[in-house]
């Protein structure tokens, strides 16, 4: 008779095994022998996504979830709902007042198709609550919510709440480590964190605001053009970087630049960032405060290793604007900085940069990184799709360089290596 290897696996094994298989294929190794019967009913992971659909025309993706709970036998860890179209509110309310009665501590609700869900109060008391994530859903705590007191880990997208109910449940989150925000529903956005690490936001937000968020290492924000007017006394940038000292990767998108410019600038930051490794930036270079705040960050940032920098054109809307006489001259007067401001950026040695185009003003730039960067390994440029590549090329041969040693590299305007924004 021939040996079971399977069935004598140690039970953490078998675990992970069955965690790695879709829970249709999980559960139906019930079947296989006794000692299998009751594993897949153990699993304390359970996921539920497009996979898990039936063959039979008879069972359906809430028969299936169903099923499943109900044989469940111990702790439910990790809940994740992200298959299944157009779902009724009262199963996936039942199924989260299911769970918030297991000790569930990751849970995960995608709601890609009609409207979104309202979050039930239940999921509220959950506690032990490690990881949340949420899309397509409105959120409305009870007002006896006090937070999740184990959450470190929390995603948001597409997700309706008040203004005054995010902020209050950052706060309320004392371990919170790590925060992904997607087009949120409010215009002031203010990270109160003191335990965050990580942040990464994309919205249609009017000014973003951080406090007690000193253990920031991770940092991408994006926002939406909106046509904004800003009045501030001090630098912005400024203000952005006392509460990121420990901030080693830094992602500045779109339009976000627009806000760190306002204020007034100092050539150098009162306090460089020492410990940032990873500085992507979007830059228009027709806006000369914006291009004197990448020097500036650049200049206060010795330990940077890769420079990311997408270049992108003026709105229609903006035009007229920086084709102003007074504009025009100070940009010229910027480009005249770039022969007196020498600060070799002694450890880069990566740059990317992305949608260039044969303008005097990204050239000029270019031809500062490449003479103030001596250990300079690689520089991986992708052209406009509108410019004449051929040309380009030329025109970067002739410009010289710090590092013997570097490489200027071309792709196709058209692959897919091109900037995330």
């Amino acid at each position: 008779m021939e040996v079971d290897r399977f069935s004598n696996l140690p039970s953490d094994v078998v675990e992970k095994i069955l965690s790695r298989l879709p829970i249709r294929e999980a559960v139906r190794t019930s079947v296989l022998s006794t000692k299998w019967r009751y594993r897949s009913a153990m699993l304390p992971h359970l996921v539920f996504d497009d996979q898990c659909v039936s063959t039979r025309k008879n069972i359906t993706f809430v028969n299936i979830v169903d099923h499943v709970l109900l044989g469940h036998i111990g702790p439910i860890h990790k809940f994740e709902l992200s298959g299944g179209d157009c779902l009724h509110n009262w199963d996936i309310d039942r199924w989260i007042l299911h769970l918030s009665r297991n000790s569930i501590k990751e849970f995960i609700l995608e709601i890609r198709q009609g409207f979104k869900h309202t979050i039930p109060s239940c999921l509220f008391s959950c506690q032990d609550m490690i990881h949340l994530e949420l899309l397509g859903c409105v959120l409305k705590p009870p007002s006896t919510f006090k937070g999740f007191r184990n959450l470190k880990s929390l995603v948001f997208q597409r997700v309706t709440l008040a203004q005054d109910v995010f902020q209050n449940l950052i706060a309320c989150c004392p371990l919170l480590e790590k925060l992904t925000l997607s087009i949120p529903t409010f215009d002031h956005l203010k990270i109160d964190a003191p335990n965050l690490q990580f942040l990464d936001v994309e919205g249609d937000f009017e000014d973003v605001t951080f406090e007690n968020t000193l253990n920031l290492a991770d940092v991408c924000i994006r926002i939406y053009p909106r046509g904004r007017t800003w009045v501030c006394d001090n630098s912005n940038l400024v203000k952005l970087l006392v509460q990121l000292p420990l901030i080693q990767r830094l992602k500045i998108g779109r339009y976000f630049l627009q806000i760190l410019v306002v204020g007034s600038l100092s050539p150098k930051l009162p306090k460089p960032c020492v410990y940032l490794k990873f500085l992507s930036v979007m830059v228009n270079f027709n806006d000369p405060a914006e291009v004197l705040t990448v020097l500036c960050l650049l200049r206060s940032s010795p330990a940077v290793q890769e420079l990311e920098i997408a270049l992108y054109p003026a709105l229609e809307e903006e035009q007229d604007f920086y084709a102003r006489q007074e504009v025009q001259a100070a940009l010229s007067e910027v480009n005249s900085l770039y022969g007196n401001w020498i600060f070799p950026l002694t450890q880069l040695r990566l740059v990317k940069i992305y949608y260039v185009s044969d303008v005097k003003t990204e050239l000029d730039f270019i031809r500062f990184l490449l003479l103030n960067s001596p250990v300079l390994e690689k520089m991986i440029v992708t052209p406009d799709d509108g410019s004449d590549s051929l040309k380009l090329i030329k025109k970067f041969l002739r410009l010289g360089r710090a590092s013997v040693h570097s490489e200027i590299i071309f792709l196709d305007p058209y692959s897919s290596g091109n900037f995330s924004s």
